[in-house]
């Protein structure tokens, strides 16, 4: 019978499994697969896994109770194995490249951190800071100037905001950087102008989340800063 996987740990974790109940509904009882040196956390796979809210949290449940035993591999939402044999089998076949990971990230956790930029003050500061942004602003105000001069200025303003975005994001990054051992940068997009993940030692978890608030107010309101953690390390298994 096909197995749902949360975690993989070495066997000397507490696993301490009281109180939490798995994906699906009813809920998956939660138990242990254990190789030589190696277990596994998992649960029945349910047939209708689907990423509602309810799946979701019994997910992160199970993690984070794990996770605050001691070092996990926590596996992303919706891994699924044949059965209990097949996940016994991967233990034992990269029981040395699972121990290792787990040594590295011991006394470590992930913190995410995510910038939103309000459009309208970048606009601003836009037209505070760019003297040619300025200029044909003030041209084609109330209808005024060509239609060369209203393209111009959308295309102007589109890359100054590119361009304090990008270097607010650099200096986002190059403060949080020295803060933590690893690093994950996903791509900007529409919503969050810089998103990123970092592992972040035990003893810098103050000073991370303190640099993170300066930031924020350095940019002042029309900046805000998202941060979560700490988490498990998902991104860095």
């Amino acid at each position: 019978m096909s197995v749902y996987v949360y975690a993989i740990t070495k066997d000397s974790h507490p696993l301490d499994l009281s109180d939490v109940k798995g994906v699906g509904e009813p809920p998956g009882e939660v138990r242990v697969v254990r190789g030589d040196s190696l277990c596994a956390v998992v649960s029945e796979a349910p047939d209708d896994l689907s990423v509602a809210r309810r799946d979701l949290q019994a997910h992160n449940d199970v993690q984070e109770r794990l996770w605050a035993a001691g070092p996990t591999l926590p596996l992303s939402f919706g891994f699924v194995a044949a059965d209990e044999e097949a996940v016994r089998g991967v233990l034992e076949e990269r029981a040395q490249l699972f121990a290792q990971r787990l040594d590295e990230l011991a006394g470590q956790a992930e913190f995410n951190v995510k910038g939103v930029l309000d459009e309208d003050s970048s606009l601003r500061a836009v037209l505070e800071q760019s003297p040619q942004a300025r200029e044909l602003n003030e041209r084609t105000r109330e209808g005024g100037g060509t239609y060369e001069d209203r393209l111009a200025l959308g295309q102007v303003v589109a890359q100054e905001v590119q361009a304090r975005e990008n270097a607010i994001a650099e200096d986002i990054l190059a403060a949080l950087r020295p803060l933590a051992s690893a690093e994950q940068i996903a791509p900007a997009s529409k919503q969050y102008f810089v998103s990123a993940s970092f592992l972040v030692a035990d003893e810098q978890f103050e000073e991370f989340g303190r640099t993170c608030r300066e930031l924020a107010e350095r940019y002042g309101a029309g900046m805000e800063l998202r941060l979560r953690g700490p988490l498990p390390p998902y991104s860095f298994v």
